[in-house]
């Protein structure tokens, strides 16, 4: 081999030498920005399927420690009775949304605290404090106004409330509640509990019926809300010593009337009272109701 040829070879094993050691110096970068630009897809994958959550989402406080002005089970707590919030000429059970409107506005710049169901029963129970202008908002049957027209004013206003449901319109009957509407609300503020299963008129049950239809229709909830059902309303607001032993036995802690008034402890856990409110109460019936734990109800 001549000496040019050898250079020819030299330069060539010069040449693949130094491509090899550019590659070894690339290489970790290349690895990198493949590895970056990996991150970054699987990054904005993550994003598109994070789910924003709503700071104020309104919802039911599991527990408060009330401080301040407040009050213990030796006083008394207003717990408002409605029904449906819709007009109906002639229906006193059916209060127009503006009228409902009106009142929880009054309750909201009066500084009153809604309590939940919990807090009530701890208050009587346990003599947990409360706060001197507390109340209590309850709806008896589960009609569906209750979700199109409460449901927003109470929202508006960071309101809770109680809907004592018959679980045997639930999916089924029109102008009540459905179950998607039932886990809705009691997501955001409003606690469901029992109002029987059909409606039924308790004290002229035997016992056994009692138990059956307080015991079917606390479970029908459970299943639907996936929560314990510990409180019931009773329809029309009978009931006898029977249906407090059978209220006890089917695991209930508290149990509301009809008998007018403000609720207190000496009525007894299974017989407390509540405030009527009718569409032919205007704002200043409803006002002398919440404030007069005496108030005259035929006035």
């Amino acid at each position: 081999m001549n000496k040019r040829g050898l250079k020819i070879i030299i330069a060539c094993i010069i040449i693949v030498i130094g491509l090899l050691g550019l590659c070894n110096i690339l290489k970790p970068n290349f690895l990198q920005d493949i590895k970056s630009n990996s991150t970054i897809s699987n990054k904005n994958n993550i994003d598109k399927s994070l789910k924003v959550v709503d700071s104020n989402d309104y919802k039911i406080p599991k527990e408060r420690e009330f401080t301040g002005d407040v009050i213990y089970n030796n006083s008394s707590v207003p717990v408002l009775m409605f029904h449906s919030i819709d007009y109906e000429k002639g229906n006193e059970l059916r209060i127009p949304k503006d009228a409902f409107r009106e009142k929880m506005k009054f309750l909201k710049d009066s500084g009153y605290t809604t309590l939940t169901l919990n807090e009530f029963y701890k208050f009587i129970e346990e003599n947990k404090p409360v706060p001197e202008k507390s109340v209590l908002i309850t709806f008896d049957d589960g009609y569906e106004d209750n979700y199109t027209n409460a449901y927003p004013v109470l929202k508006e206003f960071g309101l809770h409330a109680t809907i004592f449901v018959i679980t045997s319109t639930v999916d089924k009957d029109s102008g009540y509640l459905t179950s998607n509407q039932l886990r809705e609300m009691n997501r955001n503020g409003i606690d469901i509990e029992s109002h029987t299963v059909n409606h039924d008129d308790l004290d002229k049950l035997s016992y056994e019926k009692q138990l059956e239809t307080l015991r079917n229709s606390k479970e029908s909830l459970e299943n639907i809300l996936n929560k314990k059902i510990d409180y019931i309303a009773y329809p029309f607001g009978h009931f006898n010593q029977n249906t407090i032993k059978a209220v006890q036995v089917s695991g209930y802690k508290m149990a509301f009337t009809t008998e007018s008034g403000w609720g207190n402890k000496s009525q007894g856990i299974y017989k407390l009272h509540r405030v009527y409110v009718s569409a032919n109460h205007n704002i200043n019936e409803f006002m002398r109701r919440l404030k007069d734990p005496e108030y005259d109800i035929h006035k």
